[in-house]
């Protein structure tokens, strides 16, 4: 590792096909007129595998990565026996995130937001001296919190004050993390505003989300797992998803895959699962509209109150943009499916009974629907099955250990203002 040198890369725009360099911190193409991602375009063309001394970077040649960071750990994927069995699969294969060292994985975070901080933190310049702000439902802030408290890297969080249970550590965090709340009641897009607000200084700078190719090819990585373990690109790709920022990622890594050669030439079917009744993907999706439908705040808000996965509550999501969720749905063929709670907690008592293993609210969803899909006799039992399981391992890993709980410094009102918040911020680092 102490050989380790920059992946070699070029970014192009997704709606019109330019092409130029990454000079700093790009979330998308200056000269485009139209929302649009921007992609990674890798120098490898073929995907060299490192060590597992590498952790997380083992897959560093698609990652776009200046350094490696300590402390991490990389997706794990395996042919389900037990599970497969029961719904009658002969080829399913789970891709593990969460902490299970009989698995070989210890993402103490227990999420796979994890890839997301491991890649975005090594994306950054070591020299940055502007603060990095990273908006979460709560999964993202605990991974991104961990991640920046282990590296000494500075970072502003923004959470909604529902979801600070998610904010757990097994150490304590470093002082160079900070986090900030907003009220009860608000939901990740209250945070997400407060977080904007945040970055009118100057002082501060956007992780950028889905815009992040960092974040997007760090996500890719569980399909990296899956496929250089099963030897090929799966049929179907299940996953729950409140933005779809992962499912973006897994049609972006397969793409590549493809072109690498040894995996075959086909595109997996992607189905993302959202928890209801907070369904606003779902809903767009059966509309077959590109844009998202209109959502009341306070039903969203409601909506995503009564929901067991938090996380998938997201109102915003890159559902519209060129190269966003809707390119990667028709792209694939893909489909929307929902699980109600009840559903999704029957599917998450399944799994630990039958893998062994407690799995986080968002992937018991992703499973729920594809209980639904093998019961409505949609789907051959045969293809080959990837099921991304984006959380787990949360009992093990805090059992007999010392919690530690991140505390927001200050929680703001819905209605607080870009000088009220920027104000305060300032004062932090």
């Amino acid at each position: 590792m102490e050989n380790f040198k920059p992946t070699k890369y070029t970014l192009q725009c997704i709606a019109t096909g330019r092409e130029f360099d990454d000079t700093g911190w790009i979330l998308d193409d200056a000269e485009c007129k139209t929302p649009s991602l921007v992609r990674a375009n890798y120098a490898s063309k073929q995907l060299n595998l490192k060590s597992d001394d590498y952790g997380f970077y083992k897959f560093c040649d698609w990652l776009p990565v200046k350094r490696i960071l300590k402390g991490s750990s990389a997706s794990v994927t395996y042919k389900s026996e037990a599970l497969a069995k029961h719904l009658g699969l002969s080829n399913l294969w789970i891709t593990l995130n969460g902490y299970a060292p009989r698995r070989g994985i210890k993402m103490t975070t227990c999420s796979f937001k994890e890839t997301e901080a491991y890649s975005v933190c090594a994306r950054m310049d070591e020299r940055e001296e502007r603060v990095l702000v990273v908006a979460s439902a709560g999964n993202t802030a605990r991974a991104f919190a961990r991640v920046c408290s282990d590296n000494n890297i500075k970072l502003l969080l923004a959470v909604p004050t529902d979801n600070l249970d998610a904010l757990w550590f097994t150490e304590p965090i470093n002082d160079c993390v900070k986090l900030i709340a907003c009220e009860k009641g608000g939901d990740y897009f209250d945070a997400i505003n407060l977080s904007n607000m945040a970055l009118k200084s100057h002082k501060f700078y956007a992780e950028g989300g889905a815009k992040n190719i960092a974040r997007r090819d760090g996500m890719g990585t569980t399909v990296l797992s899956a496929v250089t373990t099963i030897g090929r690109i799966p049929d179907y790709y299940f996953q729950a998803v409140g933005s779809g920022t992962g499912a973006i990622a897994a049609w972006e890594a397969n793409m590549r895959l493809i072109e690498d050669g040894r995996y075959g030439n086909n595109l997996m079917k992607l189905i993302v699962s959202q928890n209801a009744p907070f369904v606003p993907i779902y809903d767009a999706w059966r509309a077959d509209s590109r844009e998202m439908l209109a959502y009341d705040a306070k039903k969203a808000r409601r909506d995503a109150e009564l929901i067991d996965a938090k996380v998938l509550s997201n109102r915003r999501p890159p559902y519209t943009f060129a190269g966003g969720l809707y390119d990667a749905l028709k792209a694939t063929n893909g489909d929307v499916v929902v699980a109600t709670n009840a559903q999704a907690r029957r599917a998450g008592k399944l799994f630990k009974d039958l893998e062994g293993i407690d799995i986080h609210p968002a992937p018991a969803v992703a499973l729920a629907s594809l209980i639904k899909m093998v019961e409505s006799g949609s789907i051959d039992k045969d293809a080959c099955i990837m099921l991304n399981i984006t959380g787990a391992g949360e009992e093990a890993a805090k059992q007999n250990r010392e919690l530690f709980y991140l505390k927001p410094i200050k929680t703001f009102p819905l209605n607080a203002t870009v000088d009220d918040v920027v104000n305060y911020v300032e004062t932090l680092f």
